[in-house]
């Protein structure tokens, strides 16, 4: 879009105004920065190439400078345009009117006001979303008494969103956040972190941070316990005045070691990861504007990583390493786990850091993560537990050192999950390839790790155990029992015998027959009860228990299990209902199918052999649908008019049910009621298209109505969107002309076409339904020929009516239509008339 200003300034004049990273925030900053060029000053090696005169190598440093700020500066006023351009949009909106008025509308307002386009833009914007941008722009009109505070913090939060909006990058976009958003409020730098279901991190964009430092911090293992992870497990922003004095490991911690500010960032209630900000100073005092500033911040940052296409890990450099190839191919042949590592490019330090750079197919990670989670990382941040004494690392590091190999028969391997240490015991080699480090494990399949299963059993089925002594009154509850009956941990356990005074008064029969045939009978019980908590949440338990005896026979201790199943008692009650009404509704839909065939049946009785009009053998056969709920709207006639001349007419109203049935009712009866007026077809169906439209709700029908007159055999017909008739004759057959005619019932006024032909004896004339050649494989016009084959297999009608009830027979038989629809087939036998007249042939 174009507009006759520059949208760079309020005046229409490119290059006089500053930037969208120009504008200064009063509110928070007396001074910020003048411009996303101006904040970042040239280096020193620059400034002094710039006075060697007539060098080359400053004439290069000069461009690539100059190059630099003009990029950067091209940024910034990609994010006003945009602004800009959404106030346009607005003013189409408003006005009515094309882009280029609105633009120049926008001018001169901007200048009526005394203030730029990007400010008043900004402004539009605000007013038009309500959002929580424009809320935020607000607070500061009624909490300062500088209004151009609130145009600077509106301008620079849209700003920064009109750049999000336009960036796919996540890197560019926290750039600009930086730039635009956040220097103005004394932040150095941004990181914008992607959270993933394996509670790890991945860092999605960041600024401010230098390309060795960003790569160093491109994911984060679970269970390193960072500001990030912490806004994420509260759900809620963490605030640090001094990060170095918080004790927690965060990207560029050395470099920057002041205040830190974490918020969450989410959509629709699911966060999806945090952005988090960085002061070289202690963390600035937050008041409540300021707390909604981030938090819309936070929410351009959710908005970017919906779209983030990368949701790995975003990698370093990587280059062909052909020994790499080689360990990695070797470590694929192996049958156990195998990992293989690399010192990382921080070699000097104490300790050694690896990197993990491959697993093997075999490999599983103990602790339950994906592979993807663990091959890329530091060993120490997959396995931070590895660095005790005795460990998994200062293994590797002797060998490393010193290339002798390395085996043992107990190792215990250890990972963080969730904040909790998981071990377990393996047998571990290690050997050196290179550079490269192979180490294989053999997991031990005992006891520990039975233990573990259990436990996530446990969790996952709701389910805690308990013990309780008879003698002594101990009782034991794991933690379950005690989340199961919404106690704390350090509250009294609940005996056996004191269970009813907890349970709904309804059950507490049911809960004393179950103490009875545990205490008293001494034999396995169960039962299920509503608990009523402390908290007042009722929920649904189920305890079974057995009796433990003593050497001496007797009942000393009663060990068992608690399990929740609300989720499945009202998934029963869930299921009860729906049974209940799924049956309700076939019953209904059962009697709706007995009326609409028993209506059917009514109205069109089964006719019992030809009936006999003038020289006409008429026949019928009709075959209903096989499932009663396809009940459909087919129908026929065929009756002596006053007139003398014979009706004859087929047809097929839309739809199945009780509702096609009574339409065909309708039309059946109109169509015997309009032909003893004495019309011809094509106006019989006029009029009923006018009856069907106006008369009926929501009704569509095709017909074939013809009229037979027996002095002249001649047939007069029109068709409304249905299949033409088929005339056998002579052996050889073929449908009768396609004529023009739409649906019954689609428009109120349509006209249709007539057409006649002369019957000759012998002819035979059959009148049909789609239900008859329909199918879902084939078109219409393939399914037509195979009916004109069928029909002359099926032969002629030399013998009369006979020969006319078994050529319909034939036609039903060996149908191939697999609609499972209603079929009606109306016969037409023309014979001889007994006094020997022959009427003139055409």
């Amino acid at each position: 879009m174009q507009h006759p200003q520059d949208p760079r300034d309020g005046t229409g004049r490119a290059g006089t105004s500053p930037s969208p990273g120009a504008i200064r925030i009063g509110a928070q900053r007396d001074s910020a920065p003048a411009a996303v060029s101006a904040s970042a000053p040239a280096p020193a090696g620059a400034e002094a190439l710039e006075q060697a005169d007539g060098s080359a190598v400053g004439r290069l440093a000069t461009t690539v400078e100059r190059l630099r700020r003009e990029l950067e500066q091209a940024h910034a006023d990609a994010a006003g345009r945009a602004l800009v351009e959404m106030a346009v949009g607005v003013l189409v909106e408003r006005l009515h009117c094309g882009p280029t008025e609105a633009s120049a509308q926008l001018a001169d307002l901007a200048e009526k006001a005394g203030v730029t386009q990007l400010v008043l833009a900004a402004d539009l914007v605000n007013q038009a979303a309500a959002d929580r941008i424009s809320a935020i722009a607000r607070d500061f009109v009624t909490t300062s008494a500088a209004a151009p505070a609130a145009d600077s913090v509106g301008v620079r939060l849209r700003s920064a969103e009109a750049h999000a909006l336009a960036e796919r990058d996540t890197e560019a976009v926290a750039r600009s956040m930086l730039e635009h958003a956040l220097r103005p409020l004394g932040a150095v730098a941004v990181a914008v972190w992607a959270a993933h279901p394996d509670q790890s991190l991945s860092l999605a964009g960041s600024a401010g941070f230098g390309a060795e430092e960003a790569h160093r911090w491109r994911h984060v293992p679970p269970g390193v316990p960072t500001p990030a992870r912490r806004a994420l497990d509260r759900r809620a922003a963490v605030a640090y005045p001094a990060l170095a004095d918080a004790g927690l490991p965060s990207i560029g911690q050395h470099a920057i070691g002041g205040g830190r500010l974490a918020v969450p960032a989410g959509i629709g209630g699911r966060l999806t990861g945090v952005l988090e900000v960085c002061w070289n100073d202690r963390l600035p005092e937050q008041s409540q504007p300021l707390q909604r500033q981030f938090e819309a911040l936070a929410e351009l940052c959710a908005a970017t990583l919906e779209t983030w296409a990368d949701s790995g890990r975003p990698a370093g450099p990587e280059h062909h390493d052909a020994q790499l190839d080689g360990v990695r191919a070797l470590a694929d042949g192996l049958l156990d786990p195998c990992l293989v590592l690399q010192m990382s490019p921080e070699g000097g330090e104490v300790p050694l850091q690896f990197t993990i750079r491959h697993a093997n197919p075999a490999f599983v990670d103990f602790a339950g993560r994906p592979t993807s989670a663990i091959v890329g990382s530091r060993l120490l941040e997959a396995y931070p537990l590895a660095a005790e004494a005795g460990g998994l690392l200062e293994a590797a590091e002797h060998v490393f050192v010193t290339g002798e190999p390395f085996r043992t028969g107990a190792m215990t391997l250890s990972a963080m999950v969730d904040g909790v240490p998981l071990s377990t015991r393996a047998k571990v080699s290690i050997s050196r390839h290179g550079s490269h480090l192979v180490v294989v494990w053999r997991l031990d399949d005992g006891t520990p790790r039975v233990a573990r299963l259990l436990q996530h059993a446990q969790r996952l089925g709701r389910i805690g155990g308990f013990e309780e002594n008879l003698h002594t009154r101990q009782i034991a509850w794991n933690e379950a029992v005690y989340e199961l009956h919404g106690l704390p941990p350090t509250a009294l356990p609940i005996p056996l015998e004191q269970l009813a005074d907890h349970a709904h008064p309804d059950d507490r029969h049911t809960i004393g027959r179950f103490l009875r045939t545990l205490l008293h009978h001494r034999r396995p019980a169960s039962t299920s009860f509503r608990l009523q908590r402390p908290d007042g949440v009722a929920r649904h338990i189920r305890v079974v228990a057995e009796p433990v005896h003593d050497p001496d026979s007797r009942l000393s201790v009663v060990r068992g299990a608690y399990q929740d199943i609300s989720a499945q008692h009202w998934t029963e009650v869930a299921l009860a209902a729906t049974r209940d009404q799924l049956a309700q509704t076939e019953q209904e839909a059962a009697e709706r199918s007995r009326l609409a065939r028993q209506l059917q049946q009514a109205i069109m009785p089964p006719v019992r052999g030809p009936v006999h009009l003038d020289d006409l053998h008429v026949a019928v056969r009709y075959r209903p649908a096989e499932k009663d709920h396809l009940v459909g709207g087919d129908w026929y006639d065929t009756l002596t008019l006053p007139s003398g001349e014979v009706l004859l007419c087929v047809g097929d109203v839309a739809g199945h049910g009780i509702e096609a049935a009574t339409g065909m009712v309708a039309l059946r009866n109109a169509l015997r009621g309009l032909a003893a007026t004495g019309a011809g077809p094509a106006q019989l169906l006029t009029w009923l298209n006018s009856i069907t439209h106006q008369l009926t709700e929501n009704l569509t029908a095709t017909a074939v109505c013809g009229l037979y007159d027996p002095a002249t055999r001649r047939l007069r017909w029109a068709r409304a969107g249905h299949l033409p008739p088929v005339l056998l004759r002579g052996g050889r057959a073929e449908t009768l002309p396609q004529l023009g005619g739409i649906l019954l019932g689609v428009l109120d006024q349509a006209d249709y076409e007539e057409t006649e032909i002369h019957l000759r004896p012998g002819d035979l004339l059959v009148l049909y339904t789609d239900g008859l050649i329909e199918r879902r494989d084939q078109s219409l016009q393939a399914s037509l020929t195979s009916l004109i084959s069928l029909s002359e297999k099926a032969g002629g009608g030399e013998g009369g009516p006979t020969d006319l009830e078994a050529h319909l027979d034939h036609l039903l038989r060996y149908s191939r239509a697999d609609t499972d629809d209603d079929t009606c087939l109306v016969g037409v036998f023309v014979r001889e008339r007994e006094d020997g007249e022959r009427p003139d042939a055409p």
